[in-house]
């Protein structure tokens, strides 16, 4: 199984690399394969360093804070 984490972007440079913020953490992901036009502040869904989905504000924020729950309570 594999799992997709929301994450907001912050930058994104001339190469069509973001970098984004998931809970806290950075990460660069590749922009070439997400289905929607991004810009900053928007969350997408990444997986394996790719942003592969654009998602609103409201359900980043609902995802983050189950993976939230989850390492909290060391479900995983």
């Amino acid at each position: 199984m594999c799992i997709g984490f929301p994450g907001r972007i912050i930058s994104i440079d001339e190469d069509n690399f973001a970098k984004i913020e998931i809970g806290g953490t950075m990460r660069e992901v590749s922009l070439d394969i997400v289905d929607d036009p991004v810009g900053l502040g928007d969350y997408v869904i990444c997986h394996a360093g790719y942003a592969i989905h654009r998602i609103d504000q409201e359900l980043a924020h609902e995802k983050l804070q189950f993976l939230k729950e989850l390492i909290d309570n060391e479900i995983y």
